[in-house]
């Protein structure tokens, strides 16, 4: 926003009042504040006669005789098409009375501002907070005459381009009749001219949007070498690059009449790369677009951006690569090569997310690897964490989340999954629905909602859990549980209240259905009803339509509660269905624990050293004992 004017007194000289005429009002002002040695905020004017011509080039006559004034008929009928041609142009002239202030005005109470976008094609007048206006007779007449003299000062055109000035103000000035004063409390801005905005003209442009997807900065913006973007992975249809084509603007006329003309536009940007079968090129009249045809990774060689979906990197680390941030539906494998079993393939605090990734060695110390396929041919160090959907680990140290997971020997590592499948274990923790061990060592708590199966069993001190609640929060239980008692107090209240308005219904029928004959018989033989039949009878019906949304509201509690209940006992249920079992025989110290629901008990069995391994479930005997049998051997 341009500020064009501001106002204040501050000389207690007077001049004498002189006329003159001119074109710029606010240098004939500053030009007699100078002569007379007083502030130019001491001076004022009043405007005697405003001339307003106009002048098109291209004519034979001479430019003194070619300029025609034109009167308010005449400004009226200017079209757009003239107020954009660069041959067009205005001025005004003014013939105005110079003196000096020598007494207060009745407007001096409203502090007002003009201001004009950077084009002033736009004029807006602003009342600031704490103005007062206090009406009076000529007070309309002398506000627009303030006005029109601030914008002359901003050598701004008056009595064009403000057609809408007086529309603008109307709500303001009838409020002001109505009330006879107000107070301005928020600053109050208001359009007084507005002319022919131009539209600007747009240089060309290159926009790498790809390489904004990442900007390897931290949390206080500065850059984190440690995740720099080694690649940038898109995904169909991603925008990749786009080239905004030079674009030459509109020509306008500012509220001082000025012609506005459009700059010519700066082309440096053009593309000169060219692009693989993997990106796709659309181009419409205001610019281009470079499109991903397919999900991967972008590459940028011999001056061809194309994208990829496969790459090989000897190792992940923070002196080679930084970590590596990838969509997971991008289509991005990565195969990390280094096989040393003293080296890490993936280095100490790297992070790394794709798609699927296949490591020959090592994943090293705090390191983190999420995809949706995972093979970890070396080991996952005790402080490493790795997420996947379908995950291979040779040795498992660490922390292992997923959905299908295979790990040829645990080492004291923890592992979270659906399906966890074990070579060999010498430690560790297990939580899945189904847990398959080859090898079963010592020191191992297996917990599972369906299956513990132990091929072989060599150690000891080793916990093998079946808890239907494990895949559900200790918290979801509870808020189960006082749901139930929730909704069964409302199912009773329901049912109390539903109870009532039956009985009422049972006794109403048929005084109800009498009614409803007689109403029948009266419409059928055109005989007038009488207003307290009808008034009864749709008492009858407003009854009945409560009873109905009575019954409804009760059985949709009813099927509430039995939604809820059965969910609760089905997973009850569902440890009568769990198995634990041992195809060897039992050694040393071992514990199964079956952890009921209702009650919330653990039922636990230690079968005894070297004794015949088989399928053990929970039993309940017909006086509600919970105990762990072997079903079969």
């Amino acid at each position: 926003m341009v500020t064009l004017s501001h106002d204040t007194v501050g000389s207690s000289t007077v001049i004498p009042s002189f006329i003159v005429r001119t074109n710029n009002i606010a240098k004939e002002l500053m030009q007699a504040a100078s002569n007379y040695k007083v502030s130019v905020h001491s001076l004022d004017f009043r405007i005697m006669e405003v001339q307003t011509l106009s002048f098109q080039t291209g004519e034979t006559k001479s430019e003194a005789d070619t300029w025609i004034e034109l009167s308010k008929a005449d400004i009226a009928e200017i079209s757009t098409e003239q107020y954009l041609n660069p041959k067009f142009e205005l001025k005004q002239t003014y013939e105005i009375e110079i003196f000096s202030i020598k007494q207060t005005s009745k407007l001096d109470h409203i502090e007002l501002s003009i201001a004009g976008n950077p084009s002033l094609s736009k004029i807006f007048l602003t009342i600031k907070p704490g103005s007062e206006l206090v009406y009076y007779p000529t007070f309309e007449e002398d506000f627009f005459e303030l006005i029109k003299k601030k914008k002359l000062r901003a050598n701004l055109m008056v009595g064009i381009f403000d057609s809408m000035m007086r529309e603008n103000l109307a709500e303001l000035i009838a409020k002001l009749k109505v009330n006879g004063s107000y107070q301005v409390e928020g600053q109050e801005r208001f359009i007084v001219a507005q002319s022919f905005e131009p539209i600007a003209t747009i240089n060309d442009q290159l926009i790498m949007h790809y390489d904004n997807k990442q900007n390897g900065l931290d949390e206080a913006g500065r850059m984190d070498y440690a995740k720099r973007g080694y690649i940038i992975s898109v995904v169909a249809n991603d925008l990749l690059i786009e080239y905004i084509k030079p674009q030459k603007g509109t020509c306008g006329r500012n509220c001082r009449g000025e012609f506005i003309t459009p700059r010519e536009p700066i082309v440096k940007n053009e593309p000169t790369f060219t692009i693989g079968e993997n990106i796709l090129r659309n181009e419409d009249d205001m610019h281009i677009e470079f499109r991903a045809k397919t999900g991967g990774y972008v590459t940028f060689e011999g001056g061809m951006y194309d994208i990829k979906t496969e790459m090989d990197v000897t190792e992940i680390s923070f002196r080679s690569t930084g970590s590596i941030e990838t969509h997971l539906d991008s289509d991005v494998s990565i195969n990390v090569k280094e096989k040393d079993p003293l080296k890490d393939a993936i280095g100490t605090g790297m992070e790394v997310t794709v798609n699927v990734i296949n490591v020959d060695g090592n994943v090293g110390p705090d390191a983190k690897v999420t995809a949706h396929k995972a093979v970890i041919e070396g080991q996952v160090h005790n402080s490493a964490t790795i997420t996947a959907d379908d995950l291979t680990i040779n040795v498992h140290k660490g922390q292992a989340y997923g959905k299908e997971i295979h790990i040829t020997r645990l080492e004291h590592g923890s592992v979270d999954g659906d399906y966890v499948h074990i070579a060999q274990a010498t430690g560790g923790i297990v939580n899945a629905q189904e847990i398959d061990v080859e090898l079963l060592g010592s020191h191992t708590k297996l917990t599972a909602s369906r299956r513990i199966e132990i091929q072989k069993l060599q150690g000891g001190e080793n916990i093998l859990t079946i808890d239907p609640l494990l895949n559900e929060s200790a918290e979801f239980l509870e808020d189960e549980q006082t749901l139930m008692i929730e909704v069964k107090k409302v199912i009773h209240d329901v049912g109390k209240e539903l109870e009532g308005y039956e009985e009422t219904m049972k006794k109403t029928a048929p005084a109800y259905e009498d009614i409803k004959r007689k109403l029948i018989n009266y419409k059928n033989n055109g005989i007038k009803i009488p207003i307290a039949y009808v008034e009864k009878y749709k008492q009858f019906q407003e009854f009945k339509k409560k009873l109905d949304a009575l019954r409804k509201e009760y059985q949709d509690k009813l099927d509430h509660y039995a939604f809820i209940s059965g969910r609760h006992r089905a997973l009850q249920d569902e440890i009568f269905e769990a198995r634990v079992i041992n195809h060897d025989r039992w050694h040393n110290y071992n514990k199964i624990i079956f952890k009921l629901i209702d009650p919330p008990v653990d039922i636990t069995f230690f079968p005894p050293d070297n004794t015949e391994g088989g399928i053990y479930g929970l039993h309940v005997d017909d006086d509600g004992v919970f105990s762990i049998k072997v079903l079969l051997k």
